[in-house]
């Protein structure tokens, strides 16, 4: 998902934001931008101890995250409960509300972009609905081609 945002070009963003970036949050971040796929603590656990040989109690790991989403350095995924580096961690301009589009079958995840316009109709029927809208992210249960492939194939 982030493999384009490298940690060192994280790092320089971080410290042009003030935003500390310890060793731990350092290796959990750049676990998530070397996945193509959504991780949950739990998955991040098993890869710290699998590559650096070291364990983390699951209550670190949940404010390491809960660090990195406050400072939109990761995504959370309700849906799946997962996190995702944020694909859009180093640019310099603004970005429309961010999608994800996660595979039910590989678990992979894609970022996209939805136009303001769409956004704004969006939000106006949420609010003649009677409601108010919280969080613009929106989560959509897919398909990836690759899935979708491999399924073709075995009917």
């Amino acid at each position: 998902m982030g493999k384009q945002t490298t940690i060192k070009s994280v790092e320089k963003f971080c410290n042009e934001q003030n935003i500390k970036l310890t060793t731990r949050r350092k290796e959990i971040l750049s676990s998530l931008l070397n996945s193509d796929k959504a991780l949950s603590a739990y998955d991040l656990i098993k890869i710290l101890d699998t590559q650096i040989g070291s364990s983390i109690p699951a209550m670190s790991v949940y404010r390491i995250l809960d660090f990195l989403e406050n400072n939109s350095l990761v995504h959370k995924l309700k849906l799946t409960n997962k996190y995702v580096a944020c694909s859009h961690i180093t640019c310099d301009h603004g970005h429309a509300s961010s999608q994800f589009l996660i595979c039910n079958d590989c678990d992979s995840v894609k970022e996209i972009s939805v136009d303001q316009q769409v956004m704004a109709a969006l939000k106006s029927k949420v609010k003649s609905a009677g409601f108010s809208l919280r969080s613009p992210q929106i989560e959509m249960d897919c398909v990836c081609s690759k899935c979708d492939q491999l399924m073709e194939k075995t009917n």
